[in-house]
C-alpha cells in the first residue's frame, strides 16, 4: 500500500524549486520571481473614483519591481536562484513605506503558512556618517544602522459576520536615531483604514499625516517573546544574504501561531489580535497577505524576497 504522505514529501525533495519550503497539504501559490510579479501588487487606497480623494497615508507605497539586485561596485548579484527577485523599495523620506499586497480568498477557516526567501539592505549612502554614528570599521558598516524594518501581515475576514483582523509583525532593525534593535514585534491595535481614519480625523482625514498606518498609534507595537534575532547584513550594502522565514496564522481563530526565520522558531499563539469593532461589506472570505519595508531615515530601504509559496491544511 503506498504512503501518501511519504510520496508527497519525496515529490517535493524531488523538485528542486519546492524542495527549499516545507508547505502545509494545500499548496496554493509558488512564487518564483523569474515569472514576473505573481500578483504582488502595490497597496493602494480608496477612492470614490477621483484619485484626489485618496487619504495622503496611501497614495505613494511603490509597486512591485523585479530585481536582478544591482550594485555600483559588483554589477549583478542576482538573487538566491534563477534571475530575478521581487523587490520593494522605499523613497529616501523618513517613515516612508513600500507596501506590497497579494489579494487572495480562503475556502476554509484553518491555518494558512507563508514561506519565503528574503533579504533586505539599505542604499550605499555616500555622505559622511552623521555625528555620533559608527564608523565603518571593515566588517560593521553605518548602512546597517539605516535599514528601518519589514513586516509581513494579512488582512482577513474569519466569519461570516465580517468580522475583519491583522495578523502583523514587524522585524525593527533600527530605530529613527540609528541605534539597532534587530528584534520581531507584534501590533496591538488595528490598521488605520479609509473608514478608521475618517473616524480619528474627520475634518482633515484626506491630509492627515500617519508615521505608521498599522496602527492607531505608532507606539502600539510590543516585542514577541524572546523576539531578540540579529540578521546577516554581512559588512557592506551590496553583499546580499538569504533568510529563509516561515509564518503560520490561523483564519478561524484570527491568530498567529508561528514564526520561523532561518533556525529560531517563535510560539505565537498567546499573542492577542486584535478585531475591528464593526463588520466590514464585501470582504467575504477576505484573504490578503502584505509584504513591507519601511526606512527611518532619509537612505532608500530595500526588501527582496527571492520565492514565495503559500500553503493552507483544508
Amino acid at each position: 500500500m503506498i504512503d501518501a504522505d511519504a510520496l508527497r514529501l519525496a515529490l517535493l525533495r524531488a523538485d528542486p524549486k519546492l524542495s527549499k519550503f516545507n508547505p502545509l497539504p494545500r499548496i496554493l501559490c509558488f512564487d518564483d520571481f523569474d515569472n514576473g510579479v505573481n500578483g504582488w501588487c502595490e497597496l493602494i487606497g480608496n477612492t470614490d473614483g477621483n484619485l484626489d480623494n485618496m487619504a495622503r497615508y496611501v497614495r505613494d507605497f511603490h509597486p512591485a519591481q523585479l530585481s536582478t539586485c544591482t550594485y555600483f561596485d559588483q554589477g549583478t548579484h542576482g538573487p538566491m536562484s534563477g534571475t530575478y527577485a521581487l523587490k520593494a523599495a522605499t523613497r529616501p523620506v523618513p517613515d516612508h513605506m513600500a507596501v506590497l499586497c497579494k489579494r487572495l480568498t480562503w475556502q476554509d477557516l484553518g491555518p494558512v503558512q507563508m514561506e519565503m526567501y528574503f533579504s533586505y539592505k539599505s542604499e550605499w549612502n555616500f555622505e559622511p556618517v552623521p555625528e555620533g554614528g559608527r564608523e565603518w570599521d571593515g566588517n560593521y558598516h553605518p548602512s546597517e544602522a539605516q535599514f528601518g524594518d519589514i513586516m509581513i501581515g494579512n488582512d482577513i475576514q474569519i466569519d461570516d459576520e465580517g468580522r475583519r483582523t491583522h495578523c502583523a509583525l514587524r522585524y525593527v532593525n533600527a530605530d529613527a536615531q540609528g541605534n539597532l534593535i534587530r528584534r520581531w514585534k507584534y501590533k496591538t491595535s488595528l490598521q488605520v483604514t479609509r473608514r478608521t481614519i475618517r473616524d480619528m480625523f474627520p475634518d482633515d482625514y484626506l491630509e492627515h499625516p500617519l508615521e505608521d498606518f498599522q496602527v492607531q498609534d505608532p507606539a502600539d507595537w510590543e516585542d514577541v517573546p524572546d523576539g531578540y534575532q540579529p540578521l546577516c547584513y554581512n559588512e557592506i550594502p551590496s553583499k546580499v544574504n538569504w533568510h529563509y522565514l516561515r509564518w503560520v496564522f490561523d483564519i478561524g481563530r484570527g491568530r498567529n501561531v508561528e514564526l520561523q526565520v532561518n533556525d529560531k522558531v517563535m510560539d505565537l499563539r498567546d499573542i492577542p489580535v486584535p478585531v475591528h469593532d464593526s463588520p466590514y461589506w464585501g470582504l467575504a472570505r477576505l484573504l490578503n497577505l502584505e509584504i513591507n519595508v519601511r526606512t527611518r531615515v532619509p537612505v532608500r530601504n530595500f526588501l527582496y524576497v527571492d520565492s514565495l509559496l503559500i500553503s493552507a491544511d483544508w
